[in-house]
């Protein structure tokens, strides 16, 4: 017996190094393509769920699609309900563990070409560079999970003559219960889906247990996927815990239809499993696990609003406004932390210019910008913290170049926070008709920062907004000499010429960090696609 336990936590240990390598390559050969996908066919709930189940499929992980789509929604480059889409169609693409492992891990015997796969895929990952490298990278993988499912196999074919399941029948209520306890035990024991559903078609194809004894097991790991999503969700923003509890409900839910109705769910399974080739049950078990998920998108596709809103009530937002959507979970992705750190610098200088623009209105005064000064200029050093976990991650150099530029905008957005909450002296004494012509240059600023942002963030636009800066510097210069020439002459008192100073150099100091906030981020937005173009 003590044989049989090596030989499976052998095979399960190689299978899930491998399952691991395999994602890890996966996600850096195709990182861009994932943010790419998203950003291009998320559009509504048919579009995100084949989004997700492709890209799920793609990268053989639903966590990095799930993190992915997390990261996009903290961003606010799609929304929550489009997430769900996206969520939704991660579970289907989750299935295809079960194909690859039935298809071709038990009808094909690979165990002669996986130690030299594993071999070349090493060679790759140690000598080679950026994409090669993730390709060994996940090569490697490739092959030790193929190599684990032999030792998987080997250690079932000596359980099955000395230990079956027949006290746990499918065929009454308890008896199928206590089988979906124990699938949903082993995903969080196992902390992954795919390798539970691996073992449990490894057991059937041994014999180890009945095909209904199998199907009700991969309810419950279907299920038990979701503990990892409620463990990922803890401390996380409001975007991640929606994701998480949308994630939880929608399969909770899928596991309820699938355990009432599962022998209509089998008989379908098993007669559909007859168009291919290879051994019947596990291919049966493959096709049942993706029917009922399939099944549970079709029966949510009409309720979709309701369920949002359901999920946005039982999770509402917290935290400040400004860095609410800071996961440390996204911080974990390079690519998407680096769009979550960028949507909230845009919304941390969207609110400094809307306050700014109040501020200096046709009735400006001292009140406006400085009641959100503190809080921008504390948002900006949560960004800056942020970024610096991302620099610790894995990056490509169009990666680490963004990243540069980001710190330079959030730098100058630190510092306009800093300029607006500094007090400018008695306003009484400042000289309106001097100040007129600088004001009024700072407002055409703003207006073109505005336009800037709410307009993709052009590089034209942010080259008008310096152009515009560069006039008010010239302004400073002139004014100053101006001024003090009028003091010189008695013309104004040396008080109000001093504090009228001081106002346009204020002024002038906003709108070079404004100018200098656009064109960082204007740099960024360049770009495109940092990942994609990497690689």
């Amino acid at each position: 017996m003590g044989d049989l336990l090596v030989y499976l936590m052998g095979g399960l240990g190689l299978f899930l190094l491998g399952m691991t390598l395999m994602t890890d390559g996966l996600k850096s050969l195709a990182g861009g393509a994932l943010r790419d996908l998203l950003k291009r066919f998320v559009r509504g709930p048919i579009s995100g769920i084949a989004t997700g189940a492709g890209v799920t499929a793609l990268v053989q992980s639903s966590s990095a699609t799930t993190l992915t789509t997390i990261g996009f929604v903290s961003a606010g480059l799609i929304t929550f309900p489009q997430a769900i889409g996206v969520v939704l169609g991660a579970n289907i693409g989750s299935t295809s563990t079960g194909w690859i492992v039935s298809l071709l891990g038990l009808k094909i015997s690979l165990g002669s070409i996986s130690p030299p796969l594993i071999f070349v895929g090493m060679l790759l990952r140690l000598l080679a560079k950026e994409r090669v490298a993730a390709i060994g990278l996940a090569l490697t993988g490739f092959g030790l999970i193929f190599f684990g499912i032999g030792v998987l196999q080997s250690g079932m074919e000596g359980l099955a003559a000395r230990f079956t399941f027949d006290g746990l029948s499918a065929d009454g209520f308890f008896g199928r219960l206590a089988l979906v306890g124990i699938g949903l035990g082993m995903t969080v024991v196992m902390q992954s889906s795919s390798a539970a559903v691996a073992t449990t078609l490894v057991a059937l194809n041994a014999g180890t247990l009945g095909f209904e004894q199998a199907a009700a097991m991969v309810i419950g790991q279907n299920v038990g996927t979701t503990v990892t999503a409620l463990l990922a969700s803890i401390g996380g923003s409001a975007p991640a815990k929606r994701t998480a509890a949308a994630h939880i409900l929608f399969n909770v839910l899928t596991g309820v239809v699938a355990f009432a109705g599962l022998p209509w769910f089998a008989a379908i399974s098993v007669s559909m499993a007859g168009q291919f080739n290879g051994d019947q049950g596990v291919v049966a078990l493959a096709m049942f696990h993706t029917l009922f998920n399939v099944s549970g998108v079709l029966l949510m596709l009409p309720v979709l609003g309701p369920f949002g809103r359901l999920v946005t009530a039982i999770t509402p937002a917290h935290g400040p406004r400004l860095t609410r959507h800071l996961d440390i979970h996204v911080a974990k992705v390079a690519s998407v932390g680096l769009e979550a750190a960028r949507g909230s610098a845009l919304e941390t200088f969207r609110v400094l210019c809307e306050d700014l623009r109040e501020r200096f209105g046709p009735a400006h005064g001292v009140a406006g910008v400085r009641r959100v000064a503190g809080e921008a200029n504390q948002a900006s050093r949560e960004i800056l913290d942020f970024i610096g976990k991302l620099t610790k991650l894995p990056q490509t150099q169009t990666e680490v170049e963004a990243e540069i530029h980001l710190l330079h905008a959030v730098d100058h957005l630190a510092d306009l926070a800093q300029t607006c909450g500094d007090t400018l002296g008695d306003w009484d004494r400042i000289d309106q008709r001097l100040i007129e012509t600088p004001v009024e240059t700072l407002r055409s600023g703003l207006e073109l920062a505005q336009r800037w942002l709410a307009g993709g963030q052009s590089r034209m636009d942010a080259e008008r907004v310096e152009q515009i800066s560069g006039q008010l510097a010239q302004l400073r210069r002139e004014s100053r000499a101006s001024i003090l020439g009028k003091i010189g002459s008695g013309e104004i008192q040396p008080e109000s010429g001093a504090d009228t100073i001081d106002a346009i150099v204020w002024l002038d100091r906003v709108l070079y960090h404004v100018a200098r906030f656009v064109h960082e981020m204007s740099e960024i937005k360049g770009k495109a696609d940092p990942v994609s173009a990497a690689t």
